[in-house]
């Protein structure tokens, strides 16, 4: 399990089909595809969401077993708003929380808790530091690679 410091990768690459991906997260594989592809896969942003769902629910079930809160179970709903005005981002990402078996009070302390250690809805709600490194392959290497992974 990756740790503060840790770097994790993910890869992901074209596949025959026009619009679709194939990503891979260590042993697991997930195939995904652009609004312009088959639309039959999930898509970048549903994947986005996704791992935003994930994150807000495993925090909230952590805290709530550290509180004793006696949560027996948890909902959430993610959605985003394409920005009108900027189609390269999102104008705003929302979530519902449902939160089983604890007060009003407990469920909105244990969101805030959620709130103050899941990285990946900090990096949304700040923005983060992303870098780009581009290395085009010459169509000889590419095809001369292709012939030795046969």
């Amino acid at each position: 399990m990756p740790t503060a410091g840790d770097t994790v990768s993910i890869t992901g690459r074209t596949t025959d089909t026009q619009g679709r991906f194939l990503v891979t997260a260590r042993s697991n594989h997930v195939v995904s595809d652009a609004r312009t592809g088959p639309a039959e896969a999930v898509q970048a942003g549903e994947l986005l969401l996704s791992a935003l769902a994930s994150c807000s629910l495993s925090k909230i079930e952590l805290h709530a077993q550290e509180r004793a809160s006696g949560l027996p179970g948890g909902q959430v709903h993610i959605s985003y708003e394409r920005d009108p005005q900027d189609p390269t981002r999102y104008a705003c990402i929302r979530l519902g929380l449902l939160l089983s078996g604890v007060t009003q009070e407990e469920a909105e302390t244990l969101a805030g808790l959620f709130a103050d250690s899941c990285p990946i809805y900090n990096t949304l709600r700040r923005g983060g530091n992303v870098v780009i490194a581009v290395r085009a392959e010459a169509p000889a290497d590419r095809d001369h690679r292709a012939g030795e992974e046969r």
